[in-house]
C-alpha cells in the first residue's frame, strides 16, 4: 500500500501508517477491508457464469459478477444491484457461499477487500446484456474445474460453492 503519511480528520502528518494514532488531533486511524458483494450464477448444469474483465485491474481476465457495495447497503442487497448493473437482470439469490479476505489495486494503492459471495440463478428466460465497461464476453465454466480467476477469493468461493451442491 502507498502511505500518504497525513491524518485523514486533520491533516496532519502521522507518525506511522494505519494503524496509528494522528498526534495533532488524536484521531484513530485505521486501513479496513471494503465489503463487497458477488455472485456466483448457475446453471443448474454444473456451470457458473463468468465474465471477461474489460479494465483494469487483471483486464481480461475471468471474474464472477459483482462489486463494492455502497456505504450502509446490505451485501446481498449489494449483488441483486450488482446483478442489474453487470448483467442487466434480477437474479435469484441463493445460499450465502462465504466471506474472503482479498485485495484490489485502486488509484496506485493495494486496497484490502472483504468479499462476500452468494449463490444465484437466473431467472427463466432471462438475457443477458453485459455493461462493456465491465465485461467483454460471458462464458458458462465448469463449477469443478473452472480457470484460475481474477482474484484469488474467486477461485476459493468457487471451490467452496462447488462443495455446497449435490453430487450425483
Amino acid at each position: 500500500m502507498t502511505f500518504a503519511g497525513h491524518c485523514f480528520r486533520c491533516g496532519a502528518a502521522l507518525p506511522a501508517a494505519p494503524p496509528s494514532i494522528c498526534g495533532s488531533c488524536g484521531y484513530e486511524q485505521y486501513l479496513n477491508a471494503r465489503p463487497t458483494a458477488s455472485l456466483i450464477v448457475l446453471d443448474g448444469a454444473g456451470r457458473f457464469l463468468a465474465l471477461r474483465r474489460s479494465r483494469p485491474p487483471r483486464e481480461g481476465l475471468w471474474e464472477t459478477p459483482g462489486g463494492f457495495c455502497d456505504a450502509w447497503e446490505e451485501p446481498a442487497d449489494a449483488a441483486r444491484r450488482e446483478a442489474r448493473e453487470e448483467l442487466g437482470v434480477d437474479v435469484e439469490l441463493g445460499a450465502f457461499v462465504g466471506m474472503y479476505v482479498g485485495d484490489y489495486e485502486f488509484q496506485g494503492e493495494r486496497l484490502p477487500v472483504l468479499d462476500c459471495f452468494f449463490l444465484a440463478t437466473l431467472p427463466d428466460g432471462a438475457h443477458l446484456r453485459l455493461d462493456p465497461d465491465e465485461s467483454s464476453e460471458s462464458a458458462w465454466l465448469p463449477l469443478t474445474d473452472p480457470p484460475a480467476m481474477a482474484f484469488t477469493t474467486m477461485d476459493r468461493a468457487l471451490r467452496a460453492a462447488a462443495t455446497l451442491l449435490p453430487t450425483h
